[in-house]
């Protein structure tokens, strides 16, 4: 097993990240102007998460779901929980990812690359809210 101990654990961490990421003055508003549905499918273990541009709560610029959702994503992309840690750290290039099948992605490629700049702060700010929510065996791998 990874370093995520269950579907709810990965939830936890990473839904809870994207959900603060939505109300991210720094981020967000590049986020949405997408305008995409981005699915992200996870496995060891297996869960999903989708985050809907066209969507958003007041005080949000996006919506974050958890778990199989009816809406049709724009860009699916694949991977193992761990590599998502990984490339929310900063520590995984996207497209070294991408080339290496550790990340499959299907959809606009274009798109998902326009949106690297936006998303450069998350970077830190997940490993500082990693160590904030006291889980610092996420930062080892």
């Amino acid at each position: 097993m990874g370093l995520f101990q269950s579907e709810q654990d990965v939830y936890d961490v990473l839904g809870a990240f994207f959900r603060d990421a939505a109300k991210d003055e720094a981020m967000g508003p590049a986020i949405q102007t997408s305008g995409l549905v981005i699915q992200f499918e996870y496995s060891d273990p297996n869960s999903v998460l989708t985050i809907d541009t066209t969507k958003a709560e007041a005080g949000t610029y996006f919506a974050v779901m958890e778990g199989p959702v009816d809406v049709k994503p724009d860009v699916h992309m694949t991977m193992k929980a761990d590599v998502a840690n990984q490339f929310w750290l900063g520590k995984l290039n996207l497209l070294a990812a991408l080339s290496r099948r550790q990340m499959v992605a299907k959809g606009p490629i274009p798109k998902i690359l326009k949106l690297l700049p936006a998303i450069q702060p998350a970077y830190a700010k997940y490993q500082a809210y990693v160590e904030d929510i006291g889980r610092p065996e996420l930062l080892k791998k």
